[in-house]
């Protein structure tokens, strides 16, 4: 039997390698996704069949827990997942992260109560201390990791539903505490690896959970709201570590890689994110990305706006060549996705070159941005990243941004005092129009104001984006009607 649960593991283990190779193109993402569904739905038969035939199951009432307990458990994910708008998704996320965690804290518990789960089988006395030392540091690890990320993931998740402040809390010496606190886990662990007694040591690993969930909640709580992308994604990996940790504390191999997988992969997505934004990753776990705890603003936005109705942006747009549309979340605020769709096929139909230039941070989850398009239907080729556009918008007639603030914010290249300094950012001043859809002159996510609404060859077109890009198809498809 071991044998051929290997093999299912092993078989699990690739689709889990596939799902990701999947989701890293718009184009297979679908494919990703079924042979994650394939994967997941292996390993949880083969994990239940594993624990039937081991016989540490409570006969039939303990098969009838574990069933009741998954189809719960599937019941409630697939109604959320069916009922959850897109801007919703970024929360959802975060306390699916969260559910990780705290199932890696119960893990670590359940097994140093029950250590019959832990693999501790020894030729000597010397082995044994050291598999019983490994087994207890295993707990140590899926506790103290897995109460961080799931209470860094329910502040995320509050942050994101707008329950908290986006604004970062900023305590007088806040690293310092946060070292105080890693090295108080760090001293717990001495003497719990020393007791024999769980009665002993049970209240030294909750103190652990407790600590590291204080943690978890002071580095979440210290990060500003510029950067939820990223903190998004930095919480997805310490997840995959929870699960891996409790990969471990179960003798499971499978959890051990998917976490692993999950962990590694999230790390690198952090890292590339944090790149785009010129950032290091360690400003971001440790809090002041997106902060102006360092820096006031000097250079304060000035002029006169300038407006304009949608008859008058759909006869510039009707006349224009090249168009580059920049989405924001306020484009999924508005839900306004479907109606661009229309736009871009109205536009094209005119012979316009209609593109969409995507920010690595544009919405608050990874991605945000391609998965709305996606949705609506916009064809996956003209949907481009940062780097592969930037350079054309001094060759473009007009650029429409649609609910997105501070990835368009000339003072990160021009404003040292300013909180995005250096942040790479979509120049879509250098067009010959900017036309910014924005329900009023409220600042961006990270409480920054934005100079680009003042340029001379900026215009705002104010209301609901979707209402607002409505009117733009009708003008433009009854002008083509007229022409026709």
């Amino acid at each position: 039997m071991n044998g051929t649960v290997t093999v299912a593991y092993l078989l699990a283990g690739v689709l889990f390698i596939r799902s990701l190779a999947g989701l890293s193109r718009q184009q297979t993402a679908a494919r990703g996704n079924l042979y994650g569904i394939m994967g997941m739905a292996l390993a949880v038969t083969v994990a239940a069949f594993t624990w039937f035939m081991s016989g540490r199951h409570t006969g039939g009432s303990g098969v009838v827990l574990l069933v009741a307990a998954a189809a719960a458990g599937g019941t409630v994910g697939a109604s959320l997942a069916r009922r959850v708008e897109m801007t919703g998704m970024p929360e959802l996320v975060a306390i699916l992260h969260s559910f990780v965690g705290l199932a890696a804290v119960f893990v670590g518990i359940s097994s140093y109560l029950a250590p019959h789960t832990v693999h501790t089988e020894a030729i000597d006395e010397t082995a044994q201390f050291v598999a019983e030392l490994v087994a207890k540091m295993e707990v140590c690890a899926g506790v103290a990791v897995g109460a961080l990320t799931f209470t860094g993931s329910m502040v995320a998740w509050a942050k994101l539903r707008g329950t908290l402040s986006g604004k970062p809390l900023l305590l007088p010496g806040r690293h310092a505490l946060n070292l105080a606190l890693v090295a108080a886990i760090a001293a717990l662990m001495v003497p719990f690896v020393r007791v024999e007694a769980t009665s002993t040591g049970l209240p030294l690993v909750i103190a652990m959970a407790v600590i590291a969930g204080v943690l978890g909640v002071h580095l979440v709580m210290a990060i500003g709201g510029a950067d939820m992308p990223v903190v998004v994604s930095l919480l997805n990996s310490y997840s995959g570590w929870a699960a891996a940790a409790a990969g471990f504390v179960l003798g499971n191999d499978l959890l051990i890689v998917t976490g692993a997988l999950v962990g590694a992969s999230g790390a690198i997505l952090s890292i590339i994110m944090c790149r785009a934004m010129n950032r290091s990753i360690l400003n971001v776990v440790f809090g002041g990305f997106g902060t102006a705890d360092a820096k006031t603003s000097t250079a304060a936005a000035q002029g006169e706006v300038r407006s304009l109705t949608a008859d008058e942006l759909g006869g510039r747009l009707a006349t224009a060549k090249s168009v580059i549309i920049v989405p924001g979340y306020g484009m999924a605020v508005a839900r306004a996705q479907s109606a661009v769709n229309d736009l871009v096929r109205e536009l094209r139909a005119k012979g316009v070159t209609v593109r969409f230039a995507i920010h690595p941070v544009a919405g608050r989850l990874p991605g945000h941005m391609n998965v709305l398009l996606a949705e609506a239907g916009v064809p996956y080729d003209i949907v481009l990243e940062m780097e592969h556009i930037n350079q054309d918008f001094e060759k473009t007639d007009a650029v429409l941004v649609i609910g997105a603030n501070d990835i368009v914010n000339p003072g990160a290249q021009t404003d040292p005092g300013s909180p995005i300094y250096g942040m790479p950012v979509l120049e879509v001043w250098k067009s010959k129009l900017v036309v910014v859809l924005k329900r009023g002159m409220a600042a961006g996510y990270a409480g920054v104001e934005n100079p680009l609404f003042f340029l001379d060859n900026t215009r705002m077109l104010f209301g609901d984006a979707r209402k607002s890009i409505d009117a733009l198809v009708t003008k433009v498809r009854s002008d083509q009607q007229a022409a026709a």
